[in-house]
């Protein structure tokens, strides 16, 4: 199974040096056709994976399959193996909705261009990835040693999902954010941001203002080579705090489905490749699907208590529970489009004349 790793691995790597090396070479800003066209093929090639998992799982490729999932004590075969990895798919990738809320807010407190906004996302996203490994690996051998973990994992996805769906709305002050005041504290921050670079040296070429701008006062009587953060390091220190929190609810959610490491990393993984493009897809419409939050918080509660009652719903369900568990999750996130949009309908009718 290592080599399983090492060539999913390889492969996300290769399609990433693809994205930025390639299509993506040139800083500019992304437009809604081309934000929709890569979430398609995202979107097609996290589904079309599904085969794989099917093919792997059924004919116990370097011994998938074989062992007994922690989760619910079954044989993971090629089926379902299959749906769980679509409903850890579908959970996560609903759950990473909630983050794009906050890297449009970060984006624009920060101001940070479109035209640079890609690159924070990308790397954002890469240093994701590498946390979720980290993170998938100590949460599937805690679930492995110890299978009451499952039980905490279920009342924190519960009181998150009443948490998230009882929170009031509002922005946040984020020169307050703890990650952004320790880098002001031990570095010095430009006002100005100088093209795609993160991090600048005084009297260097990279430093130099842009041809008409007013002159950057943090980096006047600097001594030369003095290391200056840009505010697109901040922007991006933000946004990966962001996915650290993110992450503690979404590692447990994919683990009330199966501990298998393999279909929790790989379901995880092309989650997080598509929010990116995601991203730029729904920037413009992010506030008006304002019944979202409410889906995500039903599915958080949802997940949680399957993970709180698997034996009883296993019982009541039969072996199937997990395919009744996708087409829930699937209708919620449905309701909650549904209802935004009928909401949306509904406040831009023109009043009716007396």
């Amino acid at each position: 199974m290592t080599w399983f790793y090492t060539g999913f691995i390889v492969f996300v790597v290769l399609m990433l040096v693809l994205d930025l090396g390639v299509f993506h070479r040139r800083d500019h800003v992304i437009s809604i056709r081309e934000a929709l066209g890569w979430s398609a093929f995202w979107i097609s090639l996290a589904l079309s994976f599904t085969c794989f998992i099917y093919f792997a799982y059924d004919r116990h490729w370097q011994g998938l399959g074989l062992a007994v999932d922690p989760v619910d004590g079954q044989l993971n075969t090629g089926h379902l193996a299959a749906i769980k990895y679509l409903t850890g798919y579908l959970i996560e990738e609903s759950l990473s909705m909630d983050n794009l809320f906050v890297i449009a807010m970060v984006l624009g407190f920060f101001q940070v261009p479109a035209l640079l906004q890609h690159r924070v996302l990308f790397w954002g996203i890469l240093a994701a990835m590498v946390l979720r490994g980290v993170m998938i690996a100590v949460g599937a051998g805690l679930v492995s040693r110890f299978h009451w973990v499952l039980y905490l994992f279920g009342a924190f996805l519960v009181f998150t999902g009443i948490k998230m769906l009882l929170a009031k709305e509002g922005e946040a002050d984020l020169e307050r954010n703890a990650l952004v005041r320790l880098a002001r504290r031990f570095f010095l921050v430009s006002t100005h941001f100088y093209k795609r670079h993160f991090v600048v040296r005084a009297g260097s070429a990279e430093a130099a203002a842009a041809p008409g701008a007013p002159p950057d006062p943090v980096m006047a009587g600097l001594a030369a080579g003095t290391l200056v953060l840009t505010p697109l390091a901040l922007a991006l220190a933000v946004v990966e705090g962001a996915d650290v929190v993110f992450a503690v609810d979404s590692i447990p959610a994919i683990f009330a489905i199966t501990g298998d490491p393999f279909i929790v990393f790989t379901s995880n993984i092309f989650a997080i490749l598509g929010l990116r493009s995601l991203f730029f897809a729904l920037a413009g419409l992010l506030r008006s699907f304002r019944y979202l939050k409410v889906s995500l918080s039903l599915v958080l509660t949802l997940v949680g208590v399957k993970m709180l009652t698997a034996h009883w719903l296993r019982e009541l369900l039969g072996s199937h529970f997990n395919l009744y568990l996708l087409g829930a999750v699937l209708a919620i996130l449905a309701g909650g489009v549904a209802a935004s949009l009928l909401a949306g309908d509904s406040s831009r009718a023109p009043a009716s004349t007396p």
